[in-house]
């Protein structure tokens, strides 16, 4: 999933404002999960589970506004390597923060290190021709076949006390986007409206901003743009390697959010007592 490149800072974030839609300064990619359509004609509760990018950088303004959510857990998806870069998580007054790393630090760092500081020769051979795409999709399947106890963990949290919630990542887009993904599937959400969720983040000003090295060719340049794009879109592809994984992998989703994610019969239903209207 996609790992910020070292040197990455946050700019300015404008963006129109609205119920769902704050003006946060400095917290990129923060929306509310409220609203979504389920299979049996309900819809999701506002208020109750919000997703964004990490919170390391918030303003005072913006953790103000966060404090007025009512939140009881923030739910940190970062590895060590993440949270060494960006930082820590502002403490909101009251809220549980509970760091939930979802890949291992070590886990692409020469990749990264070539998508901060690699010459254009370089970023070719890495992601090329597909190569991008192919990793992306690579490693939303493994975040459901090797994070099942991270996930499992969060579903029951959500279910027995943790909401209003908050889940991020660096961006919120991969890892937080898939674990998103996966709440609103465990409570019966159309998987259409969780995928147009999930595109959500391609708006321009939720976005990650990619920054390069200063002796590499900066990322507006029209090539090494073109390529970086991948690891930093949304792309309908990435959520459905995941969802076909839980049926091809695992067997299905009952059995997945069951047996794997030792989601019991009454667990899920308090689950969508919490998340449904």
């Amino acid at each position: 999933m996609t790992q910020p490149p070292p040197g990455t800072a946050p700019e300015p974030v404008v963006r129109p404002a609205g119920p769902q839609e704050p003006v946060l300064s400095a917290v990129r990619n923060f929306r509310d999960v409220g609203g979504l359509p389920t299979r049996d004609g309900r819809r999701t509760r506002t208020g109750v589970l919000f997703r964004s990018g990490h919170l390391a950088h918030a303003t005072e303004a913006d953790a103000a506004f966060l404090g007025g959510l009512g939140l009881h857990s923030v739910f940190d998806f970062r590895n060590a390597a993440d949270r060494a870069l960006d930082g820590l998580d502002i403490e909101l007054p009251g809220v549980r923060n509970v760091h939930l790393p979802l890949n291992d630090p070590a886990e692409g760092a020469e990749f990264w290190r070539i998508v901060r500081d690699g010459e254009v020769a370089q970023l070719r051979a890495a992601l090329g021709e597909g190569r991008a795409e192919a990793r992306m999709e690579a490693s939303y399947r493994q975040l459901v076949v090797e994070r099942t106890a991270e996930h499992g963990r969060l579903l029951r949290a959500i279910a027995e006390e943790s909401v209003p919630a908050l889940l991020h990542c660096a961006a919120g887009k991969d890892r937080a986007g898939t674990s998103v993904a996966l709440v609103l599937l465990a409570v019966g959400v159309e998987e259409e409206a969780i995928g147009e969720d999930y595109l959500k983040s391609n708006a321009r000003h939720r976005r990650y901003r990619v920054s390069r090295g200063k002796d590499a060719l900066p990322p507006t340049s029209p090539e090494v743009a073109e390529l970086l794009d991948p690891l930093f879109a949304a792309r309908a592809s990435y959520l459905r390697a995941a969802l076909e994984t839980i049926d091809s992998y695992w067997g299905g989703r009952d059995r997945y959010f069951g047996e794997v994610l030792g989601l019991d019969d009454a667990l899920r239903e308090r689950l969508r007592e919490r998340l449904v209207e």
